[in-house]
């Protein structure tokens, strides 16, 4: 059978269903085995046409966790919209976090542990990025907590960056180590964030 370049399709859809299907095959079969020629059998499409929207696998992957971190930070965002007071925000926005990984392993597994063996992207395309934007209600909770008088004046950045490496650690564990005897998940989580905001409250 010829490929699908004579079966017409939208542009966004094109697009969507490539993302789509990066999106399980990197999860099941790991980044460096897909190639865009496996990709293309896979959704009946020429490689050329796949070309056209991505310049290789790593563009494809860039989209593909874009992808998730804007339906992270869409989460946040909608949490940030919420009058409560700082702390609870901030406490909130880490739940949420871990809820968003637990809930989807494969993406997260994807987008946090996943080395593509590309350079990190350059300061300004993170700036203008969904990871940015999901990163940035981190620091918006810190600052309100700061201007509350709830917790100390601080480094914003180093702190937020704290926060989320440990409790990134603590979710990539939950997914990597599924059958470690852990105590509660919930409780676990608990008492991680209640460890994190005592430590920054005494800093």
């Amino acid at each position: 059978m010829p490929t699908v370049a004579r079966r017409p399709r939208q542009k966004p859809d094109l697009r969507r269903e490539i993302v789509t299907a990066a999106r399980a095959m990197f999860a099941e079969e790991g980044f460096e085995a897909v190639t865009m020629r496996k990709l293309a059998a896979r959704i009946d499409y020429s490689p050329t046409a796949i070309y056209l929207h991505f310049k290789d696998k790593h563009a494809l992957l860039e989209a593909v966790c874009e992808e998730t971190f804007a339906r992270l930070a869409a989460r946040l965002e909608r949490l940030a919209a919420r009058p409560q007071p700082p702390l609870q925000f901030l406490r909130d926005g880490l739940r949420l976090y871990v809820q968003f990984g637990l809930q989807h392993p494969s993406d997260y597994t994807l987008t946090f542990t996943m080395g593509s063996g590309q350079a990190e992207p350059d300061p300004d395309g993170f700036a203008a990025s969904a990871g940015n934007r999901a990163f940035d209600v981190l620091r918006v909770a810190l600052r309100r907590g700061i201007e509350a008088g709830d917790l100390p004046a601080m480094d914003v950045d180093m702190a937020a960056q704290g926060l989320w490496a440990s409790t990134h650690g603590l979710v990539a564990l939950f997914i990597a180590h599924p059958h470690f005897p852990w105590v509660s998940r919930k409780k676990l989580t608990e008492h991680l964030i209640d460890t994190m905001i005592a430590g920054l409250r005494q800093a």
